[in-house]
């Protein structure tokens, strides 16, 4: 098959971790690339954020980057790009014309806009996961969601003009229905994880320092980092590691490390809290495999890509219990999971776990054996490329019947 990705603000190439870079960006990169080794013709549209960015470039597993044209060429937070969509959409119309494509599959609903705007011309069928429902966001984020008005409603009627919709966890299968959906348009795949590059190794030893925690992913108050670093007040001789964020030489700069920096001087724990900084994906590993459990406790999560990534590690986790993580932690038997934005009640479960060697790493076998059957990237690309396929056949039925 000829597929597109489009992307239009998470590059798959693009270093993680900043405010718009996270697990969108990883998930884009794994699935063009497991799709690319598996024989398709795969090209990433994302949009040109840096003027020296070349036009077209080739991934290190086989897909090729397209930089399109729309607004200028430096980095634009994601809600504000809504007024560059039309140039987008204009643009793939162009190269969908010339270079015709058999599938497209728009990865957030601004790339959705115009990929179905291009794909309207030219005749291709569209795919649309949306990585994160304006809906949702809205519900926890209130007037602090910087979302354009108009998303809930182009969300709703992306429902209707798109072919299918790719969700990566249960939980958004019912928001998508409240929004529109027909139930048959809908099937749940999962991200996935390298579990070659995300693999358990030596394991910190016990009483040999005190316990560490890790957070890793973008720091934003959404995440809930300042809610563990709450709870940390009521964990002595614990210490926690997050990793994300602006570059080390750039943290005094930024507003979220300051919040937190905050936080974290009232609860007196700040010389128990290491902020890392931007991390690439090859040092996350050796971070997992350091710290005595992982935790990530989001307020919303759409799927959540670190639960798996510490699974495949070996690593216990404690997240909350919202979204995706509802999907990939096993209560009891991979980690725990809690009610978001409750740091009085993830203090009490990371005391006992942490006081259970002989627990958490019961939990760290069984999440790298769920890791391994369920999330294996290989596996994630083949259940999407089953469902192109399927959408692919039912086109070609309906253009046969007229």
């Amino acid at each position: 098959m000829r597929i597109a990705l489009v992307s239009e603000h998470a590059n798959p190439l693009a270093a993680v971790g900043g405010v718009d870079a996270g697990g969108q960006n990883v998930h884009v990169d794994a699935l063009a690339g497991q799709l690319a080794i598996a024989g398709h013709a795969v090209t990433v549209f994302t949009r040109r954020d840096e003027e020296d960015a070349p036009a077209r470039m080739t991934a290190p597993t086989g897909y090729i980057v397209e930089h399109v044209p729309a607004g200028p060429a430096r980095e634009i937070p994601k809600d504000d790009l809504l007024q560059h969509m039309p140039a987008f959409a204009r643009y793939l119309e162009q190269r969908w014309t010339e270079d015709p494509v058999d599938v497209v599959h728009a990865h957030f609903w601004m790339s959705g806009l115009a990929s179905t705007r291009a794909a309207r011309r030219v005749g291709v069928p569209v795919l649309q996961t949306f990585h994160a429902l304006g809906t949702v966001k809205r519900r926890h984020q209130g007037t602090a969601d910087t979302s354009p008005t108009e998303r809930i409603g182009f969300e709703r009627r992306l429902c209707r003009q798109v072919d299918h919709v790719i969700a990566t966890c249960s939980d958004e299968i019912s928001e998508l229905l409240a929004l529109g959906l027909p139930a048959s348009h809908a099937t749940v795949i999962p991200c996935g994880v390298d579990t070659s590059m995300f693999r358990p190794g030596p394991q910190p030893g016990i009483g040999t320092g005190g316990d560490r925690l890790l957070y890793v992913g973008r720091v934003v108050e959404r995440k809930g980092v300042g809610n563990v670093v709450e709870a940390l007040g009521s964990l002595p001789g614990v210490a926690l590691d997050i990793a994300g964020g602006p570059p080390l030489d750039r943290l005094d700069e930024d507003e979220e490390i300051a919040r937190l920096r905050r936080i974290a001087s009232r609860a007196g724990v700040l010389d128990r809290v290491r902020f890392l900084g931007a991390v690439s994906r090859t040092e996350v590993p050796a971070l997992m495999r350091a710290a005595d459990v992982v935790v990530d406790v989001p307020w919303y999560e759409p799927f959540g890509i670190v639960p798996v990534e510490a699974m495949a590690c070996g690593r216990p986790l404690v997240g909350s219990a919202v979204g995706g993580l509802l999907d990939t932690v096993v209560p009891g038997v991979t980690g725990e999971l809690v009610p978001p934005r409750r740091p009085d009640l993830l203090a009490p479960v990371l005391d006992e776990l942490l006081a259970d060697p002989p627990r958490r790493t019961a939990y760290g076998r069984a999440g790298r054996v769920r890791a391994v059957k369920e999330y294996q990237w290989s596996r994630v690309a083949a259940a999407t490329e089953r469902v192109y396929a399927a959408v692919l056949g039912t086109r070609l039925t309906q253009e046969a019947a007229r």
